[in-house]
Order: C-alpha cells, then structure tokens, then sequence
C-alpha cells in the first residue's frame, strides 16, 4: 500500500533556551505537541537519490498516541491512529486496512511525537548537523528487527522542520512541514474514519 512508509509523523513547538541540548529541544519539543495540524510534502527517493513520487496532505496530531495524515495529491489516502490501532485507507483501492500498534510497528515515525514512545529507550539519538538555522538529529532504532535504518528529525527555531526516513530496502522519504498551527483542541471526529460503503476491509 503506497505511503505506508510515511506512517509516520509528527510535529510542535518547543520553547527552549540557548543553552539547551539538542536532544533535550527535541524532547522539550515533543513534550508540548498536544495539538497539532500542518500541511506536508512527502517525497519518496531511491536508492541512487532520484525522486520518485511526490505527495501532499494535511496532518494532526494530538497526544496521546493519535494522529491523521490525509494525502490530498496525487492519490487520496488516508491513515489514522487512535486507541492503539492503524487505520490505512486507499480510495483508489477501495481498500481499508486496520492494524494494532504492537512491537511491528510501534517503533516507526508513526508514533515519534505522539507522546506514546520513550524516545531514550527506543531510539539511539545524536546531533547529525546543522545546516542554517536547521538542527538535524538522527535518532537509531535500539529495535535490531526494526524497518528502518534511521530517521532525521530537523528543527527550525522552535518549529519541526521535517522528517527524513531511511529503511532497509534503500528508500529515503522526505518530509517537509508547512502552515504549521498550535490549535487549544481539535474536533473529536478528526481521528475517527468511516470506511465508505463498498470498501474492502481488513483487519489483523
């Protein structure tokens, strides 16, 4: 199922002082991601660099452990978490598969800043760069079994930046974040789905 990689992700503003560890503003960062919802574009890269499809969509997120991204262009799909599964929907498919959160995927970007992973026990984190006013951490999966390689986390003053998500079939996904907002609360029905009426479902 296309996207399924980006499963992932996540964002908020961190209000941290000049004397602050890169991983503490990470930490600090997920900390104060209640509410959240931004537009992304997602590029997906192979192995030799060269972009092979682009997608753009909406996100929220609201801790604990829900979020939604909604990809708009070119195809419309949708994967939702809330109450410990994944719902991943393709319109083109007609096709909804529902997943529990469990230790096949409980490590991924998915859950990075939903507030439902410790970040020290899950992941191996150290400062990658800075490029401008970027600061690229790369966080390691301690998880030996784990799908990806890697995953970069840039921060941009006090906002996420982006993602980069390495696996281990050689693919990089790239996400940027834009028209990022800090809303008080978001409407309860934003992590619910319905699955439309001749929707092949699945679930394990």
């Amino acid at each position: 199922m296309r996207n399924i990689i980006a499963i992932s992700l996540l964002l908020l503003s961190a209000f941290v002082n000049a004397d602050t560890t890169p991983v503490e503003k990470l930490q600090a960062f997920i900390a104060r991601a209640k509410n959240l919802q931004a537009d992304f574009t997602q590029t997906s890269l192979d192995e030799a660099g060269k972009a092979m499809q682009t997608s753009q969509g909406e996100f929220y997120l609201q801790q604990p452990g829900k979020f939604r991204w909604n990809y708009i262009q070119p195809y419309a799909q949708q994967i939702v978490s809330k109450d410990g599964k994944v719902w991943f929907y393709d319109a083109d498919l007609e096709q909804l598969i529902i997943k529990k959160i469990d230790d096949s995927i409980g490590d991924t970007p998915a859950l990075l800043l939903s507030g439902s992973v410790d970040l020290n026990e899950t992941y191996t984190i150290s400062l990658e760069s800075e490029e401008g006013n970027i600061l690229w951490l790369k966080l390691t999966p301690k998880n030996t079994d784990s799908s990806f390689k890697y995953i970069l986390v840039g921060l941009k003053g006090d906002m996420l930046y982006g993602m980069e998500l390495s696996d281990n079939f050689g693919q990089l996904t790239q996400i940027i974040f834009s028209n990022i907002t800090i809303p008080k609360s978001l409407a309860p029905d934003t992590f619910e789905f319905i699955a439309p009426e001749g929707t092949d479902v699945f679930e394990g």
